[in-house]
This record gives structure tokens, C-alpha cells and sequence, in this order.
């Protein structure tokens, strides 16, 4: 997506319900005081999330966003290198629950945020 390579994120890997990227903020993801707005840590959580839950599901099945949260405990600016970890915590038949941490040097964790998705099932393929 191009609105969060311009906020400098970028997925490095993932696996089944799981998924890491390193986040370097750039100077568009900064409020005028020179630290990363509160609401980019939204974008970023619900990114995280959204695409753990995606790799968790069968191809073919979809998820949107119902609800998410998220604190943060310290400040980041632009040019550090923050790591990102969602994960499915939980996946029933038309929900999934999930979280996401973003951290700091020395694995400090900056924000916490948690999310749930609206599951899409493929239509079951009917017996021939």
C-alpha cells in the first residue's frame, strides 16, 4: 500500500497468523512537535492486524476491520527504527482477535494495540 510505504513501513515477513515489519517513521508520519500523531499508530496497528489475520485465513476468505484500540507508552520520531509484531490470537468461524506490538531499541515497547475482523468465508465449493 502507498500510504504506509510513505509512512516508512515495511513488512519483512510473515506465517500463518503472523506477521513482522520495521518501522522507520518518516517526517509525514510526525505531528509539528516532530513526533510520530497518535493516529498513525492506528494506521499501523490495523495494518499489522489486518494482514496477520489475512495470512491465518484460507485463500479465498477476507477480513475488514470491526474495532481497534491501542496505547502508547513512549514517543518515537521520525528516522527510528521501531519493530512491528501482529499476531491472531483467536480465530472462530466469522471473528478474529488479535494483537500487535510495536517496539523500540532494547525491545521497549512504544505502543500496544489489539483489533477485531470481520471474517468473509469463500462459499464452500459445492460436491460434484
Amino acid at each position: 500500500m502507498p500510504l504506509l510505504a510513505a509512512l516508512g513501513l515495511h513488512f519483512d515477513e510473515y506465517g500463518e497468523g503472523w506477521v513482522r515489519a520495521t518501522w522507520t517513521p518518516t517526517e509525514l508520519a510526525c505531528n509539528p512537535a516532530g513526533v510520530v500523531h497518535g493516529g498513525v499508530y492506528g494506521v499501523v496497528h490495523d495494518a499489522a492486524m489486518n494482514f496477520a489475520t489475512s495470512a491465518a485465513l484460507e485463500s479465498g476468505d477476507r477480513c475488514v476491520t470491526l474495532d481497534v484500540g491501542y496505547a502508547t507508552m513512549r514517543p518515537a520520531a521520525a528516522g527510528d527504527d521501531l519493530h512491528v509484531h501482529g499476531e491472531v490470537l483467536h480465530v472462530s468461524r466469522s471473528i478474529a482477535y488479535t494483537q500487535c506490538t510495536i517496539s523500540g531499541g532494547e525491545d521497549r515497547q512504544v505502543s500496544k494495540g489489539q483489533a477485531t475482523f470481520a471474517l468473509r468465508r469463500k462459499a464452500p465449493t459445492p460436491p460434484r
